[in-house]
């Protein structure tokens, strides 16, 4: 089963991810993992995409697709895969489709978890994260039992330049403007299933869990 989730920042989907790799023991693939880990192990992609970086230019799209390509055909990739923020654009899809096509597969599974832009600026800007262990929380959802202060280790609670609202708005524009286009791209292949990302974690992966058994 080779699964794409969709969705804005902070939706959920890595959240979603973790729970389907284990119930289906298939991987969950971040395009910023293997693109680090491709560098890392000097693969002939990861020194291509590795030139860009140092030159400071953004990675092309052939060569983002050629590492995803690299780590699909691992081992751990036999039963399927979760593509967790990739495809970014339509033209990454595009890719995408043609490189799996060459080697006889495709994407079974696309799934969109859609929340209001409103909500999402209040889950993310809530988060606070302890500078000492690295302990998460939120102030709304999951405060700490004393402002500030981590409950662990004392630590000073400090919010994440990315989940600033300035930075958490620009973020979301940017996936208005080049991701959410794939929604149209992915209904039109009839691969599309939107569900709502405002409720319970536990209440969302049913959702899944059942699209998934009533698409297979």
């Amino acid at each position: 089963m080779n699964l794409i989730l969709l969705g804005p920042p902070g939706a959920g989907k890595g959240t979603q991810a973790k729970i389907l790799t284990k119930k289906y023991d298939i991987p969950q693939i971040s395009t910023g993992d293997i693109l680090r880990n491709a560098v890392k192990q000097a693969t002939p992609m990861g020194l291509k995409a590795k030139a860009f970086m140092d030159a400071g230019a953004l990675v092309p799209d052939e060569v983002v697709v050629g590492i995803v390509s690299e780590r699909i055909v691992e081992a751990d990739c036999r039963n399927g895969f979760i593509l967790d923020g990739f495809p970014r654009t339509v033209s990454q899809a595009d890719a995408l489709s043609a490189m799996l096509a060459a080697n006889g597969n495709k994407i079974d599974h696309v799934i969109s978890i859609t929340v209001n832009k409103n909500d999402l600026l209040r889950r993310i800007t809530g988060r606070r994260t302890c500078r000492s262990c690295g302990k998460g929380y939120h102030l709304e959802f999951d405060p700490p039992k004393t402002a500030g202060v981590c409950d662990e280790c004392s630590g000073v609670l400090f919010q994440r330049e990315d989940d600033c609202e300035d930075t958490m708005r620009k973020r979301l524009d940017v996936y208005e403007q080049q991701t959410a286009p794939l929604v149209e791209y992915y209904s039109n292949a009839g691969l599309l299933r939107s569900l709502p990302g405002d409720e319970a974690i536990d209440v969302i992966q049913s959702m899944i869990v059942s699209i998934l058994k009533r698409d297979a």
